[in-house]
């Protein structure tokens, strides 16, 4: 089975919009609709967030939606179990976003034979160091066909990112900032020279922006600099206002892609 990640790259060449939301969040059984109807909307990618009661490297609003997922009941195994029937329905790059803790707890090894029985395509875990995945967890990761998508940084240095890029297999996810998710304060994509230094690398994998986009203006922005981008805090706060489930992501993801 050809790698759903890789063959969207390999059709859509710009303007990829991946949208990020925490499984179980607003209401624990919303997680299949919530894909299905991105999908609907013209959503390229899904990063399906897995909560954890310490995240690191999210801001206030995904802080606050894991918590009330975890609340709701939502673990990994209740997650495996709603994904369960997906790819009758679905043929959209899903990829598991979330820390390395649960996942260990649910034992790496029977994670990725469980990600790959449900038809997950990648895996991003934001404080799975390198040297530890090359070491212990890539041919387990491999064997199930998992694109193991790590992140980079304004300040990773060159000789990182290309290390980083030979390991992958699927994108590399440029953080626009050395902050948490959802910061809109500063501007997400004022960090040209930093998005200009990666695409002149020649990297094997394509780039996409995440953190702080939020909006139509600066979702295009950032598809000037790499593939795509990708969008989280924002989507969350739209699926915590009211109305229908299905209204809420038409007219958020119109609003993005304008």
């Amino acid at each position: 089975m050809e790698n759903r990640i890789k063959k969207l790259f390999a059709e859509k060449q710009q303007g990829l919009l991946s949208v990020y939301f925490t499984a179980g969040y607003p209401n624990l059984n919303d997680t299949v609709s919530i894909i299905l109807e991105l999908e609907k909307n013209g959503v390229d990618l899904i990063e399906v967030g897995m909560p954890f009661s310490d995240p690191l490297a999210d801001g206030p609003t995904i802080q606050q939606s894991s918590e009330i997922a975890l609340k709701n009941g939502m673990t990994i195994p209740k997650l495996f179990e709603q994904l369960q029937d997906i790819r009758q329905h679905t043929q959209i790059p899903l990829v598991l976003m979330g820390y390395l803790n649960p996942v260990m707890q649910y034992g790496v090894e029977r994670f990725c034979q469980k990600a790959k029985e449900v038809g997950i395509d990648g895996v991003i875990l934001p404080d799975l160091p390198l040297s530890d995945y090359v070491r212990e967890y890539k041919e387990i990761f491999e064997e199930n066909g998992l694109s193991k998508i790590f992140l980079v940084t304004p300040q990773t240095p060159e000789h990182r990112i290309r290390e980083i890029d030979s390991h992958t297999n699927g994108f590399v996810y440029m953080v626009s900032s050395a902050s948490t998710t959802g910061n809109t304060t500063g501007k997400a994509v004022a960090n040209t020279d930093y998005f200009q230094r990666v695409s002149t690398m020649g990297l094997r994998n394509p780039g996409m922006i995440g953190f702080g986009i939020h909006n139509f203006e600066t979702f295009s922005s950032a598809c000037n600099h790499a593939r795509g981008a990708i969008i989280g805090s924002a989507f969350i706060k739209a699926l915590g206002q009211e109305g229908e489930l299905k209204q809420k992501i038409s007219s958020f993801v119109q609003s993005i892609r304008n």
